[in-house]
């Protein structure tokens, strides 16, 4: 049985959802660096356009279809008016004045691993497979860990201080070190604090370490520096967690790049406008979307 959760501002942030008309955007500025779109419409050969014209909305409902832990479990993203929505495209990145949105996929303490199905209509939350069986962390991840919404890792575009390494082709991971332990889909308002360049099979997987703005602890960190001060270990673990887990299933371990270091906040920020601008492009179809889904 289906089973729909509201999540409202008063329980940890208020949300912003686009509003969906099928016209193409037109690129803005919005606060943070970020991009934006406005309702101008391109014509395009597609007969699907695509807009994300961010409008204010106090909740998003959740609805989870099927059992967890199957295959065919998936949670699903809601306007107020019921329409289903992408959370990839359709949350909006930024909200001003440093302040990013960030979709949680797995909660810290958990191992069931959890991602938006980018190549799936409306990209509902689900459980990763491999060869038909569900995917599982060897052991429970110690954070929160998510997504930033309106971001991508572009495939085709190599980048020359990470060894030349290729985007994933996934929209950019958060790493939240808060102490609350997250719902699957719950939307926080997050302040990014560092990067690492995590490097799987070649290809470039960014990891965004950030923190609940509604964190006791939110008010005391503004920059890596900070993190190591108030989180002392807290950075190293989580190299060393997402450079090891896959050992245990005979694979060789991740590395990472930019000297196995995380980078500092202003680095984190530019990773995320760039990746914000690759998103940009896929949903204007400039750069071949491939499989994904851009509603």
């Amino acid at each position: 049985m289906a089973a729909t959760r509201v999540i409202t501002a008063a329980s940890a942030t208020s949300y912003f959802l686009a509003k969906r008309a099928f016209v193409l955007p037109a690129k803005r500025s919005c606060g943070g660096g970020a991009l934006c779109f406005n309702r101008r419409a391109l014509v395009l050969k597609s007969k699907r356009p695509f807009s994300c014209s961010a409008i204010y909305n106090p909740q998003v409902k959740v609805k989870e279809e099927g059992q967890p832990e199957t295959l065919d479990y998936r949670v699903f993203f809601l306007d107020g008016s019921g329409k289903k929505v992408s959370p990839w495209h359709d949350i909006p990145l930024t909200l001003g004045d440093g302040v990013y949105n960030f979709i949680v996929e797995i909660p810290k303490e958990s191992k069931a691993k959890m991602e938006v199905a980018t190549d799936e209509d409306f990209t509902p939350i689900k459980q990763d497979t491999k060869k038909g069986k569900l995917r599982y962390y060897p052991y429970n991840i110690n954070w929160n860990y998510g997504l930033l919404p309106q971001t991508w890792e572009d495939p085709s575009q190599a980048n020359a201080e990470v060894e030349g390494a290729f985007g994933d082709n996934d929209p950019v991971d958060v790493v939240e070190i808060g102490e609350t332990q997250r719902k699957i889909g719950e939307v926080l308002k997050i302040k990014p604090l560092a990067a690492l360049a995590m490097i799987d099979e070649g290809e470039l997987d960014w990891k965004i370490v950030a923190i609940s703005l509604d964190d006791p602890k939110a008010h005391l960190v503004n920059d890596v520096d900070d993190v190591e001060k108030h989180f002392p270990g807290t950075l190293t673990a989580i190299r060393d967690w997402f450079r090891d887990y896959k050992i245990p299933d005979g694979k060789p371990a991740n590395r990472f790049g930019l000297g196995d270091k995380p980078a500092n906040k202003e680095y984190a920020l530019k990773i995320i406008h760039e990746t914000n601008e690759s998103w940009a492009k896929l949903v204007k179809r400039s750069v071949d979307p491939g499989d994904l889904s851009l509603f």
